[in-house]
């Protein structure tokens, strides 16, 4: 399974590709800005996408439909922000999001996302 993980900070670029080594079967491909994601997805495509919402060109509301038009299907996306994650959620969800995931990362949550995905069972119910 391939992740797109789009974050323009580069540390937290890192962190996540580190959790996803400890998925069996999981790649990810990073990007630092909504340009580099369309990119990115018409380039390798993608079978899960997690999306910053503090973009430089932009954020994670409006390059989710425009990632979805270039993969021409509508891939499982989770949202990334420091901001308040209840403020955030029912949005997010309305937005086609699975979740909105709180940063700092909550590992085992995120950990367990990553796995059902990769073996086909999508998000929790």
């Amino acid at each position: 399974m391939r992740v797109l993980y789009v974050d323009d900070d580069r540390v937290n670029s890192l962190l996540f590709a580190e959790l996803c080594r400890m998925v069996e079967g999981v790649t990810v491909e990073a990007a630092g800005s909504a340009a580099e994601a369309l990119e990115t997805i018409e380039r390798v495509g993608a079978d899960l996408l997690v999306l910053d919402l503090h973009l430089p060109d932009g954020d994670g509301f409006e390059l989710l439909p425009r990632l979805w038009q270039a993969a021409a299907r509508q891939l499982p996306a989770y949202l990334c922000s420091a901001d308040d994650p209840a403020q955030l959620e029912e949005q997010a969800r309305s937005a086609g999001f699975q979740a909105c995931w709180n940063k700092p990362l909550d590992v085992p949550l995120v950990l367990g996302a990553l796995r059902r995905h990769a073996a086909g069972a999508g998000p929790a119910p």
